[in-house]
């Protein structure tokens, strides 16, 4: 099922990513046709990092979005979720299906073999795919076997910790050069996460974002991120339009919170941004 892309991005000709247009949806739209999102939660005690991440993936505009973990975990998120569905994980992944059009997974997941192999599952399946956090370090020993199955429609979403670890042989010392080598090694397109955050893609392609706010700074605002380029994503953009365009969105989130911004307050500030994108034409 194909789905209809919700925003125009737009990238400055000095490679600065500028305000989303935000598209009316169709009247006869429905919500397959805005894109399910899938979310992989952590272990029962650690799921609020997935949970911020899936209900941002909603705000932004997917469809539907499904956290899928462990029946204790599944416990949990019930407990503070309505909106969002929840599945339990099978070992082989066939909740999975070609209504799936995006998937995320890292966040609060735990560094481990099991992380190691869920991933390989979900890039087995081709579906677009984020990789954040805990997805990343699982394979800090083994970054080739990571990189060996990534494509142009796979994000890698780390921090500078996490990116020296997956990526040591690349000198973080300039941005931009970093994550552009970083894209072109690991066949994916890299969102380096910073002051001023840098999206490369394989081919070359380069945008950064210079709209953001030190209060976004806090403890979940990452994990809130990569919910928005997973809805993005599952909308139908392009991996590196999907980047581009939830850095805007996140940084003009630390913009209008301000001080005291916390990331349970982020995804209740999205519709706020979405509406200063929206746009009278249809998608």
């Amino acid at each position: 099922m194909l789905c209809s892309m919700s925003f125009l991005c737009t990238i400055s000709d000095e490679r600065v990513i500028e305000r989303p247009v935000l598209l009316v949806p169709p009247a006869d739209t429905h919500k397959y046709a805005r894109g399910s999102a899938m979310v992989f939660s952590g272990p029962a005690l650690h799921t609020g990092a997935s949970r911020l991440t899936a209900q941002a993936a909603l705000a932004v505009g997917a469809g539907l979005v499904t956290l899928v973990g462990e029946r204790d975990a599944l416990h949990e998120h019930a407990a503070h979720v309505t909106a969002i569905m929840l599945r339990e994980e099978d070992a082989h992944l066939a909740i999975v299906d070609e209504r799936v059009r995006a998937a995320a997974i890292g966040p609060g997941a735990g560094v481990s073999s099991h992380t190691r192999d869920t991933v390989m599952h979900l890039l087995k399946k081709g579906v677009p795919l984020l990789l954040d956090a805990d997805a990343l370090t699982s394979f800090e020993n083994c970054p080739a076997k990571l990189f060996e199955h990534l494509h142009d429609q796979i994000v890698l979403t780390p921090h500078e910790g996490e990116f020296a670890r997956l990526f040591p042989a690349i000198d973080l010392a300039d941005r931009r050069t970093a994550a552009r080598l970083a894209a072109e090694v690991s066949g994916a397109v890299v969102l380096l996460k910073g002051p001023e955050t840098v999206v490369a893609a394989p081919d070359g392609r380069l945008a950064v974002n210079r709209h953001a706010s030190p209060w976004l700074a806090t403890a979940g605002s990452g994990d809130v991120l990569t919910g928005l380029v997973c809805g993005t994503l599952a909308q139908g953009h392009t991996a590196f339009e999907a980047a581009c365009i939830a850095c805007w969105l996140h940084g003009d989130i630390g913009v209008q919170g301000g001080p005291g911004l916390t990331a349970d307050h982020m995804v209740g500030l999205i519709p706020l941004v979405l509406a200063e994108c929206l746009s009278e034409g249809k998608g």
